[in-house]
């Protein structure tokens, strides 16, 4: 498994969350990271509230957190965060401070293997109600430690001491979403299941089960945090070009689920990014 990317594919205006809150990545334990990609670690203090905007990854995330003053004010919780379909906004305000680990694309079903991961697309619940022994003082074991070594570790105690029912159709569903991620020549859905074999229904009920989302979802969602990526970083985007380049008929069509995804026009986007730089 590779190591934690450092692009900021996903994050809306990264300049701006960036330049506001302390954000890292790290490694979860050896034994973690077939279905666990990174632990992401975030804390802020802040004069004026800010709201932050992600467009997610097929990806479901597990977080302690703690909002307020202090952790009396506000005590440590943990919440588990299904596949958001729609941009997801998160507003900060204050102090505050966030230990998510996030799971790998098909990577959740091996610790809820009751239910499709579907179920839980477009929901957040508290941890607890999926793993009672996210307790309150187990969120404040994570959440409370200053160092990010502490905080890592009592991520690894709490994961590993979850029980894991590995299955091989986990494992394919990961392959198959790593493999639509790194290769632009994935485009039709219909194209992929037969090159891996698969029929199309068989292909859409392996990823109802076991990511949360269509293979079209995940198609077109990577074209979009790729579309991102470009507008929030480079000055001179080809955009009818990057659109060929992405698989669109044209670039009117990248425009259409730019905007639909974001809220603004791709090149009203760059523009504003530009000015944060």
């Amino acid at each position: 498994m590779e190591a934690p990317r450092h692009d900021t594919r996903g994050i809306v205006d990264p300049s701006g969350l960036l330049n506001r809150v302390r954000f890292r990545r790290h490694e979860p334990a050896e034994p973690l990271r077939r279905y666990i990609e990174w632990y992401w670690l975030i804390d802020w203090d802040l004069p004026e509230p800010y709201a932050s905007h992600i467009v997610p990854h097929p990806s479901v995330n597990l977080t302690f957190q703690w909002d307020g003053a202090d952790e009396e004010d506000a005590p440590p919780y943990g919440e588990v965060t299904g596949v958001a379909l729609g941009l997801y906004t998160r507003k900060l305000t204050g102090r505050g401070r966030v230990c998510g680990a996030k799971f790998r694309p098909g990577g959740f079903r091996p610790y809820a293997p009751g239910m499709p991961v579907s179920h839980w697309t477009g929901h957040t619940l508290p941890a607890q109600d999926l793993f009672p022994q996210a307790t309150a003082d187990t969120a404040r074991a994570v959440v409370t430690p200053a160092d990010d070594r502490a905080r890592v570790a009592a991520l690894d105690a709490f994961l590993l001491s979850l029980p894991c029912a590995p299955d091989p159709q986990t494992d394919l569903a990961i392959d198959l979403v790593e493999r639509i991620r790194a290769d632009r020549t994935v485009r039709r859905v219909g194209d992929f299941a037969h090159t891996r074999g698969l029929s199309v229904r068989a292909l859409q009920r392996l990823f109802s089960a076991q990511v949360g989302v269509s293979p079209k979802w995940v198609i077109l969602r990577y074209r979009i945090h790729e579309a991102l990526e470009q507008a929030g970083h480079r000055d001179d985007v080809d955009w009818a070009a990057l659109a060929a380049d992405l698989g669109y008929a044209d670039q009117a069509h990248l425009v259409r689920d730019f905007t639909t995804t974001v809220g603004v026009p791709p090149t009203a986007y760059a523009a504003e990014t530009r000015a944060d730089r």
